[in-house]
């Protein structure tokens, strides 16, 4: 640490000097101010009055973004869960899937399906990535991701007799679409400059049992098999397990690895922007959709709540990852709009785009 020396006093010499110049200074600003009131006030052309209006200039409108709504992030996971599990292959799926594409189409320029089957465990299923592209003249473009689907079982559950049935899928799920769809909505309303956005909510991500990586993520795996736009974005997020109470999204580690001018800019703005809930530390791996993002050449950034995956929280109510207690309890408005928040400040900076 420096040291730093006290000031000596002034000599009565030196204190003259200082009262005229704070006199002459004074009665200058004076003259100054008077000048410009005259300028302003006088019309070279006609000499009468005109009122001057400023308005923002666009870069400067692109700089304050707009703000997420809590109680619509929350509607829109309550109205996801109202079906019941969207499972591939259920009514449920299926009425999901309506109402997402009607709630994008209230946004987007072009809204359409990408139809795949996979076969899992023996048994065919019929899915469905569904896909959106706002402002689809710009060619510097973000891809913003979540799953859509739930698991088919709860087989994390403490209670046997309920791992065999399908959970919710509140926060695994549900919380990631909300988030994309409450982004859709604020970026029409009022455009971030010169960036394109492209959604992909998956289907068929939580397929798999328990440590067969195979059977896991088969919507991401569809979309890079058969990559439906146009053009590549410069890069992509993921948005999984982003909606509890008290979540905490540490960096992971792939997403650190393919993406880390763009993981640093995301942290730094969730410093700022976050609500406490942006963790400046690695905080492991996991099998996700950004994994195929990211092998295809889309640097993706996942933003999880890792701590929940494989129940390890300490917190005995954050243990619900695959289990029926996946539901509306756990969600939180706010957590979810200090996500939207984050992304939002990252889009209408000056640099969107750190890779």
């Amino acid at each position: 640490m420096l040291r730093q020396s006290l000031p000596q006093p002034p000599s009565p010499h030196q204190l003259f000097h200082i009262w005229f110049g704070l006199q002459f200074g004074r009665h200058l600003r004076i003259a100054v101010a008077l000048a410009l009131v005259l300028a302003i006030g006088c019309n070279g052309n006609s000499g009468q009055n005109q009122h001057v209006k400023q308005t923002p200039s666009a870069d400067q409108q692109r700089l304050e973004p707009p703000r997420p709504n809590g109680e619509r992030l929350v509607e829109y996971v309550r109205t996801q869960l109202s079906w019941g599990p969207r499972v591939p292959g259920t009514p449920a799926h299926d009425s999901c899937r309506r109402w997402l594409i009607a709630q994008l189409r209230a946004s987007a320029d072009t809204v359409f399906e990408q139809r795949f089957e996979v076969t899992v465990y023996g048994k065919r299923y019929a899915c469905t990535n569904i896909l959106a592209r706002l402002f689809p003249s710009r060619m510097n473009r973000v891809l913003l991701c979540a799953h859509w689907d739930s698991r088919p079982t709860a087989d994390e559950d403490p209670i046997r007799s309920n791992r065999s049935k399908p959970i919710l899928g509140a926060n695994d799920g549900a919380s990631g679409v909300a988030v994309v769809l409450e982004l859709v909505r604020l970026l029409r309303q009022q455009p971030p400059g010169d960036v394109g956005i492209d959604v992909a909510l998956f289907d068929a991500e939580d397929m798999g049992a328990p440590s067969d990586e195979t059977m896991f993520c088969l919507g991401s795996k569809q979309l890079v098999r058969d990559f439906p736009f146009p053009n590549r974005p410069r890069y992509g997020i993921l948005f999984d397990l982003v909606g509890d109470q008290e979540a905490k999204f540490p960096i992971e580690y792939n997403s650190q690895t393919a993406a880390e001018p763009l993981v640093a800019r995301l942290w730094n703005l969730g410093a700022l922007y976050g609500g406490g809930h942006f963790v400046q530390q690695v905080g492991g791996s996991v099998v996700d959709d950004h994994l195929s993002l990211i092998e295809f050449g889309i640097p993706t950034a996942n933003i999880i709540d890792i701590e929940l995956v494989g129940n390890r929280a300490a917190n005995q109510r954050r243990r619900y990852w695959h289990t029926l207690a996946d539901d509306l309890r756990n969600i939180s408005g706010e957590t979810m709009s200090s996500v939207v928040r984050v992304v939002l400040a990252l889009l209408y900076s000056e640099t969107p785009f750190p890779l």
